[in-house]
């Protein structure tokens, strides 16, 4: 059986792999790290309650398990946070993976880790794997780190990077967009969006199989996973009230500029999938399909 742990298993991502993986019981042998209770709403599993940025404790808990794989899902991905809160951003984003690697390179430890499209300025879009990065924020910044630790490493690692991911599992502490937009508008709430930032977002359930994926095949080096259409975050707003028959008049466009935000965002990310496509074999759909699955999933 493959060992697997699951950094952030309470998280959209964390309960998403777990739904999947534990499918096939057989095969994988799962432990959830996460902090507090298990809000899985699963018992099937073998859920550790553990603060990862304790790296004594981290190493123990590893120590123990030896795990085949480890999927880390756990960051602190509020943009804005990071900027005003740099050590908390390094702590969790680079450091942790810093030791989760040193534990790998003894253990043949597999680290799969996730990533983002805010390692990039957003001056072009449809980035390839192999574009230059160059964030804007910390928060982008601190991924890039991360992402640099295990380049420098000579463990087995895969990187995902991913983009504005959505979707809905048993017990959440976090909103997203599509949940966010649709109890907006149900509430009959006027809400203003950007129309000048472009992005292609993720469906949790094709990241969790992205992850899947990537162990099955023992992928090594980074991938990019989203939707196939790069859409404006006014346009994005747009479908979901299509998708669920709400008013998209009460959706009014705004530009960034007025926002005042924090962080900066890069204006137009997007990702080029056709590594994706080629070698994992993993054909992304649009935004307004996605959606759709996402809505019947709901009933």
């Amino acid at each position: 059986m493959i060992k697997v742990v699951i950094t952030g298993s309470n998280g959209l991502l964390g309960q998403s792999l777990l739904n999947l993986l534990l499918k096939d019981k057989d095969s994988y042998q799962v432990y959830g790290f996460s902090r507090g209770k298990n809000r899985s709403g699963r018992e099937d599993f073998n859920y550790i309650s553990i603060d990862i940025t304790e790296k004594e404790e981290l190493d123990k808990k590893l120590e123990q398990i030896q795990p085949d794989y480890i999927i880390n899902t756990a960051a602190m991905t509020q943009v804005d946070d990071c900027e005003t809160n740099k050590q908390a951003c390094d702590i969790l984003n680079v450091d942790v993976v810093k030791w989760m690697t040193r534990f790998a390179s003894k253990s043949k430890t597999h680290i799969i880790h996730l990533s983002t499209d805010f390692i990039f300025d957003g001056k072009k879009g449809y980035y390839k794997e192999t574009d230059k990065p160059n964030p804007l924020s910390y928060y982008g910044l601190s991924k890039l780190k991360s992402e640099q630790v295990l380049k420098d490493s000579k463990i087995n690692f895969t990187i995902l990077r991913t983009i504005l991911v959505y979707g809905k599992v048993f017990d959440m502490s976090r909103s997203n967009i599509v949940l966010w937009v649709r109890e907006m508008l149900e509430k009959n709430k006027e809400i203003t969006i950007v129309d000048d930032q472009y992005r292609m977002p993720t469906y949790v359930e094709d990241l969790a199989m992205a992850c899947k994926i990537a162990m099955d095949k023992k992928a090594l080096g980074i991938y990019h996973i989203s939707s196939n259409t790069l859409l404006s975050v006014y346009e994005i707003a747009q479908q979901i009230a299509e998708t669920f028959d709400l008013n998209k008049n009460l959706i009014k466009p705004i530009s960034t500029s007025i926002l005042n935000q924090t962080a900066p965002r890069p204006a137009k990310t997007g990702f080029d999938l056709s590594k994706t496509n080629n070698e994992l074999r993993f054909y992304p759909k649009s935004f307004k399909e996605d959606l759709q699955i996402f809505k019947e999933s709901l009933k």
